[in-house]
């Protein structure tokens, strides 16, 4: 590669934080500089509320620390804050891989994470126990302790349903004019709408990783990975001047 490697930021998914992204990190990161921040009510900064509108400041910020430009790579929460930041952020997102996030929101998609979040906080440990269980289940026991390194932030997925609904990704995503990834599991109960978010981009392509579900990154570690470091090669290449 020619010049500067482009950074990559990663966005986590709810509850957990940025260290959901350790296997991508260190791989990723031999190539190029790699971020992975913490969200408003998450890991470092629990307590704080979660808004979208903080969600996508802390991405400008990681951004214009890395140098004022980078790939967005994100999951579930992450995937559609990341879509949000893409909109809003103008030519600071080169590029975004966007990963178990194509359905639109509706009541009935939020139902069972409020319910989820009502028992995890009926817990005197906040449900912590049960989301290390949940995690080493999905992704084993070294990967759940990762996960939950900073904790689970249970207290903030009400305002992160609340933010998610008030969103409209695929009015945000039309906005985009970059180079979007749509990245789902074969297994994926959030493919439901992978169709219309494709129609809406602007410069999309749809992947489907089989026999995977909703955690892309836990189960396909190393095939993320990759994908994220081809992505951040095509925008590398689609940036740089073609020779006369």
């Amino acid at each position: 590669m020619i010049g500067t490697p482009l950074p990559v930021v990663f966005l986590h998914g709810i509850r957990v934080s940025g260290t959901m992204w350790h296997p991508q990190l260190r791989e990723v990161g031999r190539y190029r500089p790699v971020s992975a921040p913490d969200m408003p009510g998450h890991g470092h900064r629990r307590g704080e509320r979660f808004t979208m509108r903080s969600a996508v400041e802390t991405v400008a910020e990681e951004i214009d620390a890395l140098g004022g430009r980078a790939l967005v790579a994100g999951l579930s929460m992450g995937g559609y804050i990341g879509i949000a930041a893409a909109s809003r952020l103008g030519e600071r997102v080169a590029g975004l891989v966007a990963m178990g996030c194509t359905a639109a929101h509706r009541p009935s998609l939020t139902v069972p994470y409020r319910l989820t979040s009502r028992l995890f906080n009926a817990f005197p440990d906040g449900g912590a126990w049960l989301n290390r269980q949940i995690f080493a289940a999905a992704a084993g026991r070294t990967a759940a302790a990762a996960i939950g390194e900073r904790g689970f932030a249970t207290d903030a997925i009400s305002d992160v349903l609340d933010a998610l609904f008030a969103f409209d990704p695929v009015e945000e995503l039309a906005r985009f004019t970059g180079p979007v990834w749509l990245v789902n599991g074969s297994r994926d109960h959030f493919r439901v709408d992978e169709q219309r978010f494709l129609e809406a981009c602007v410069d999309g392509r749809l992947v489907i990783m089989p026999k995977v579900g909703h955690l892309l990154p836990l189960g396909t570690p190393h095939t993320v990975s990759r994908l994220i470091c081809e992505a951040a090669e095509h925008v590398e290449d689609t940036a740089r001047p073609q020779a006369a």
